[in-house]
């Protein structure tokens, strides 16, 4: 297995690396330039159309990577993470173009409540583009026995962070007049809209 220091020095390099993230396991890589996130997806088997998430260390550097997020964006963001929640946002900058896949025009973000060793490597790194360390359609990796053998080999980096509960983020639309739950995981995709439906009648009272 990898250390956190291994780790670092690979993102940093481009190359992609397996960690342990709050819901499952996934394949990682620097998400500043395209060749990055093409290698992980070349080695996950991903559709270059599909998007990926855009994972922060915290919301206030998510705000940095993608500065149009403010308004209601950004109150949404303050409200449901860290967590364990994809939140779909216009991207009218078509920022990070290599990882939002056929719709440029949004983008997926992710602040994860993530525990050693994936904190200290997000930390470091400031952000990550990420996916499931899993083919597409496979079974969703709740530990480093569940990530294909061809995953693992291909990484440069494999941190072992135990069994995870398994269950991917919910995945939630904010491009829309109204929210719309796209894949409910491992939290409540009610209890957000609610949250942010009380939130936003707040704000405007």
């Amino acid at each position: 297995m990898s250390t956190v220091d291994e780790a670092v020095a690979a993102i940093r390099k481009g190359e992609p690396v397996v960690l342990p993230f709050d819901t499952v396991y996934g394949v990682a890589a620097d998400p500043y330039r395209d060749e990055p996130t093409r290698r992980i997806y070349r080695l996950k088997g991903r559709n270059e159309y599909k998007p990926s998430a855009l994972v922060a260390c915290d919301v206030d550097y998510l705000l940095e990577c993608v500065p149009e997020l403010r308004g209601r964006s950004a109150t949404i963001a303050r409200a449901l993470l860290p967590g364990a929640y994809t939140l779909v946002f216009p991207n009218p900058a078509r920022r990070f173009p290599w990882l939002t896949g056929a719709t440029p025009e949004a983008i997926g973000v992710r602040v994860p409540d993530v525990f050693e060793p994936c904190a200290e490597v997000l930390a470091r790194v400031g952000a990550l583009v990420a996916t499931s360390a899993n083919h597409p359609g496979g079974q969703d990796p709740a530990s480093l026995d569940d990530v294909p053998e061809d995953i693992r080999a291909g990484a440069a980096a494999v941190v072992d962070g135990g069994r995870l509960q398994g269950s991917p983020s919910t995945v939630i639309d904010f491009t829309g007049p109204e929210p719309r739950v796209l894949r409910l995981g491992a939290a409540s995709g009610s209890e957000a809209l609610q949250r942010v439906a009380s939130l936003l009648e707040a704000a405007r009272a």
